[in-house]
């Protein structure tokens, strides 16, 4: 495994570092100097159009961003992560979303192993497995149809699943309801089972090893309310869990042990992680709700993406551009965190998901060879729907004192058109979209405040310094191989960053930290006055007062 190179020793860096001590952004004024600047910063990648004028980009930052990915060689991890080369290095292990997303026309050797057969293999299994759900062949115990599929799991194996599942409501079988249980708060579970027929709902518990503890508490409820539920109606439970439930997992012992039939258990790899594994089995779900047809076009468009992010120069290359971009804003303008604002109410939790996407992945202090990073790393992102964010957070945005690029995503043709009187809702609602991209770059000047009639004294309170750097997004239509195009931009811009970061984005020993403690703090919780000792002061103080009280 090759040193990571340190970006700021880098030719491409130093030219960057000069950049910014001259550059002056002016918005307003590079537009106006230049009325080439929106076509020439406009890329088309797959259906999406992506504007990136509105950013502080010039030809020469350009230029010298693109030099930069070739100095720290991102085009050649890229080609030795489709290989599957072992580039998550702390974890030893390929690094293969992509394969996830390939034709079966392909092939791609890894130790040996087809791995793009054997993804096909699987998932075949589950498109058979979800038309027999959609089909009504797969009953329950009684022989009644399912009408509710409840995904468990956590981290990847939710926030993927529910956020595709959101977005996509509209393709979602009509008669078919999809929840999800990832909290291990009891209160999750119970939310979520309440109001279910035991008899009509399956249950989809992933976990790759089956030992993952929020989820496999979570099914253990799951599966004591659903016998006791059929127990209360006078159904016999013998070989009922059987029916109604399913594993995505490849710990076929553990699956079995749950009373899980091993047949009814679909797998996936070591080499898939799980904030990269909604296009794998664990996606079950979301093809049981929209069809293996839907799903399998919601992977042709991670493929899209796939094939434009492997083939494209740097400067064309729109998911390396803007993985760029925000390097250079991080590390040149210490910003420290990028909202994502979809202008799309379906993708609600798509914020969310990139959370996990972007900060489990590039959240890290040290390099791949274990030596200190030599840069700030990763940014916060957060967000909500327009025009939710509009009536919350973008005062901060339009007038705060931090730098915080955005990006705005919508689609031309909603799901549900409709007019207020003689006027189109969506439309209005786009207006909103692009009003505020211009706002933020342009802003007002305290001349166009006071030809207002604003009394003096509060026109520096209404005035809009702009230069706020945003990216637009604008999809067809909110399809299922749009929604696999945004996952996978943002998936190769995460590589991007992590790359010139020179960390390793695929391992999350941070979060596993957290869990071990978990385990270790639990008996004193329980009472355990051993446990509870080996704890520190204020551990021990919360936990005394927490017994207190639930006593």
């Amino acid at each position: 495994m090759l040193k990571p190179v340190d970006a700021t020793t880098t030719d491409a860096w130093t030219t960057l570092t000069e950049l910014r001590s001259t550059l002056s952004p002016d918005l307003r004024s590079w537009f106006a100097e230049d009325p080439e600047r929106a076509q020439r910063y406009c890329l088309e990648l797959g259906d999406l159009f992506v504007d990136l004028s509105k950013n502080y980009l010039t030809d020469e930052v350009r230029d010298a961003l693109a030099a930069l990915a070739i100095e720290v060689d991102v085009p050649g991890r890229r080609d030795a992560m489709y290989a599957g080369e072992r580039i998550n290095v702390t974890e030893d292990r390929a690094v293969l979303h992509t394969a996830l997303r390939r034709p079966a026309t392909d092939s791609l050797s890894v130790d040996g192993q087809d791995v793009v057969a054997d993804v096909h293999e699987v998932l075949e299994r589950v498109y058979d497995f979800a038309r027999r759900v959609r089909s009504g062949e797969w009953t329950g115990v009684t022989g009644k149809r399912i009408e509710t599929v409840v995904n468990i799991g956590i981290g990847g194996s939710d926030l993927g699943p529910v956020m595709v599942y959101e977005a996509l409501k509209p393709y979602v079988q009509e008669g078919l309801e999809c929840r999800f249980i990832s909290n291990i708060d009891p209160a999750d579970c119970a939310e979520k089972v309440k109001g279910l027929d035991p008899e009509t709902t399956l249950f989809i518990v992933a976990s790759k090893t089956f030992t993952t503890l929020e989820t496999l508490t979570n099914a253990r409820m799951a599966r004591d309310w659903f016998l006791e539920a059929l127990a209360a109606k006078g159904v016999e439970t013998e070989g009922a869990i059987a029916k109604h439930f399913v594993a995505v997992s490849t710990a076929l012992d553990k699956v079995a042990e749950f009373g899980i039939d091993p047949a009814n258990a679909f797998g996936f790899w070591n080499w898939v992680g799980g904030r990269y594994s909604v296009d794998s089995a664990v996606g079950t779900v979301l093809a049981v709700a929209i069809g293996p047809e839907r799903f399998a076009e919601f992977l042709a468009g991670f493929h899209t993406v796939d094939e434009h992010f492997a083939t494209k120069e740097p400067a064309e290359n729109v998911p390396m551009l803007m993985g760029l971009l925000n390097v250079w804003y991080v590390n040149f303008f210490q910003a420290g965190s990028h909202a994502i604002l979809p202008y799309a109410q379906y993708l609600h939790r798509f914020a969310a998901y990139l959370q996990q996407l972007t900060m489990e992945s590039n959240g890290k202090s040290v390099r791949w060879d274990g030596s200190p990073v030599t840069t700030q790393t990763g940014e916060v992102f957060w967000g909500e729907p327009g025009t939710n964010g509009q009536h919350a957070f973008y005062q901060l945005i339009h007038q705060g004192t931090q730098l915080i690029p955005a990006d705005f995503i919508a689609v031309a043709t909603p799901a549900h058109p409709t007019k207020d009187g003689g006027v189109d809702v969506h439309e209005l609602f786009l207006s909103n979209y692009l009003a505020q991209t211009a706002a933020l770059a342009f802003g007002k000047t305290a001349e166009e405040v006071r030809a207002e009639g604003t009394p003096e004294e509060i026109v520096p309170a209404r005035v809009f310094t702009g230069n706020k750097p945003t990216t637009s997004i604008l999809a067809p239509a909110l399809t299922p191989s749009v929604v696999g195009q945004l996952i996978a931009l943002y998936e190769h811009i995460t590589f991007t960053q992590g790359i010139v970061w020179g960390i390793d984005s695929f391992d999350q020993w941070g979060v596993e930290l957290g869990k071990k403690l978990a385990l270790e703090i639990a008996p004193a919780v329980q009472g355990d006055a051993a446990a509870l000792e080996a704890q520190d002061a204020s551990t021990q103080g919360l936990i005394a007062r927490y017994r207190q009280w639930r006593q």
